[in-house]
């Protein structure tokens, strides 16, 4: 249930602020290029367990991609589904699945110089959002979902914060509002730093990264937290 915030600009850059929510047990390597054979150049938060990635960049060609689970209607047994992270490092050589995807669902968000966009996979249906100029949200459902309780709670408040184009720190204020929706118990629905045991998911908030694509290439910061499903005043 990872949460991303990005904005989309109308000359084809982008800002994010991904948080990553996954099982405290399951080990991942933080920003590297970890596929030097496969996907030389790329570099991303690696999944030790299936070797993909939550999060890449493919900075030569001003690529970067995340992936947030999402519910899907696929009846397969778990040892014949596959790994989603390869998704991931697909998308930023800028190739696209050709087939149905055999996995578990999923939304992929995109930013390339061709613009950005979300694929979405429930299981039954691929289909395809584009990203529009201003600031966005997504979740574990569809892009800006007022029904997802953070989305309804937090996305006018990034919006009112919508960093300047020409902001060289474009990320102080939506740290903030991370910061204040971390004030909120990490079970509650509208948390974006979460703990989503009580939802029936092992998985809590670990991470969060800060991306920036513009013209000159991509920029990339990884915040490891401390304690899982909590975000500390020196982590912000």
């Amino acid at each position: 249930m990872c949460t991303v915030v990005i904005d989309f600009t109308d000359t084809g850059e982008a800002r994010l602020l991904a948080v990553r929510d996954e099982d405290p047990l399951r080990e991942w390597d933080a920003l590297g290029e970890w596929w030097p054979d496969a996907h030389p150049g790329v570099i991303g938060i690696r999944d030790r367990r299936a070797g993909g990635a939550w999060l890449a960049a493919n900075p030569a060609e001003r690529r970067i991609a995340v992936l947030l689970n999402r519910a899907d209607l696929l009846d397969a047994p778990e040892d014949e589904v596959h790994s989603r992270g390869g998704l991931v490092l697909e998308a930023v050589e800028g190739r696209r699945p050709i087939d149905l995807p055999h996995t578990h669902g999923f939304n992929l968000l995109q930013v390339s110089p061709e613009g950005a966009e979300v694929l979405s996979w429930n299981g039954v249906e691929l289909r395809t959002t584009p990203v529009t100029p201003g600031v966005h949200m997504i979740a574990h459902d569809d892009l800006d979902d007022p029904a997802t309780a953070r989305i309804a709670e937090w996305l006018p408040r990034f919006r009112a914060e919508r960093p300047r184009a020409d902001a060289e720190q474009w990320w102080p204020a939506w740290l903030e509002l991370l910061a204040q929706s971390a004030e909120l118990p990490a079970e509650d629905d509208r948390a974006i730093i979460r703990d989503n045991r009580s939802h029936g998911y092992p998985t809590l908030s670990l991470l969060y990264c800060l991306a920036a694509v513009t013209a000159d290439g991509i920029r990339l910061h990884d915040v490891a937290l401390a304690q899982p499903g909590h975000l500390s005043p020196n982590e912000r």
